[in-house]
């Protein structure tokens, strides 16, 4: 099946989504952004937990992505690679189905365009990604915990119990600050190559694209789009995910961003800060690519988006 064929399957097939056709369009991609979260957090799992593990590993551990699959294939089966699924799910689902509908909203009432320029592109991906991020903040640290393998909770109800029992109501909203540092300017900076890219290859009212795509390959450039915004968004904001990872998984190691910083620099040195860089690129490029490819086309299909 065609890239093309895929989502013309899902137009002709999209009454569920449609059904919902007298709603406010905020709550149509809010649902439609769910979807398309779904499907990318189940594929990608995998490059998520080898990323955790990379960040925890120490400076003499494993830290190269191949050996770690095979470490963890040969302990946990094929299985333990979707380890934290879950939790990924009670984040990214609801998560992706917020950063949508804020983006919605802010287009329909803060923008006199419907096509953002670099700067408003880059403050709507921002304050989109803050609000989802705050709020789901619990669940990211249980997930986080759940891919590392050093905690051995049953379920997420577990999870929030035994850290809020014993750790305290602070403890499921660790490494926010780092969190918000990755999220918000991977967001931003996501959003403005995005849409700033998606000019030269769609329509804008009356002028024709810079480079003129066929109506079949639509989905395929929207695709290009993303992996290329990506690809350099994920690198200028892993840094603060390795902090992200290690204050949420030693929480009476260190007690703000700063010091985390200082103590993993001076004993591992500066390249800590990358590790476990290609499997969150991998993950994050092509999940939101795939994010945005799907909601973008359902949208269309919904009459949504022109």
């Amino acid at each position: 099946m065609s890239f093309s064929t895929y989502f013309q399957f899902f137009g002709d097939n999209s009454k569920l989504i449609t059904g919902f056709a007298n709603q406010h369009p905020v709550i149509k991609s809010f649902l439609i952004g769910s979807v398309s979260g779904t499907s990318s957090t189940l594929l990608f799992q995998p490059f998520e937990l080898i990323k955790t593990r990379m960040q925890n590993a120490s400076a003499s551990g494993k830290r190269r992505m191949m050996p770690l699959i095979i470490d963890v294939v040969r302990k946990e089966h094929v299985a333990g690679l979707w380890k934290g699924t879950v939790p990924s799910l009670v984040r990214c689902v609801p998560g992706v189905g917020l950063y949508f509908s804020t983006m919605s909203w802010m287009q329909t009432y803060l923008l006199q365009s419907q096509r953002p320029n670099a700067l408003e592109a880059i403050l709507m991906g921002v304050a989109a990604r803050s609000f989802a991020g705050c709020l789901l903040m619990p669940f990211t640290v249980i997930k986080t915990r759940y891919e590392s393998g050093l905690f051995q909770y049953t379920n997420v109800t577990e999870a929030v119990r035994v850290i809020y029992t014993t750790e305290g109501m602070r403890s499921l909203f660790r490494g926010l600050t780092p969190t918000l540092l990755r999220d918000a300017p991977f967001s931003g900076l996501y959003y403005m190559f995005y849409s700033q890219l998606k000019r030269i290859v769609e329509p804008t009212g009356s002028s024709q694209p810079l480079i003129q795509i066929p109506a079949d390959l639509q989905a395929v450039s929207i695709f290009a789009c993303g992996l290329s915004a990506g690809l350099l968004a994920s690198l200028v904001t892993h840094p603060a995910d390795v902090l992200k990872t290690k204050m949420q998984l030693h929480p009476q190691g260190f007690s703000n961003i700063f010091h985390v910083a200082s103590i993993i620099t001076r004993e591992e040195g500066l390249r800590v800060l990358f590790a476990g860089v290609v499997p969150r690129m991998m993950r994050r490029t092509l999940m939101a690519t795939m994010a945005w490819t799907f909601y973008e086309s359902l949208m269309q299909n919904v009459g949504l988006k022109k």
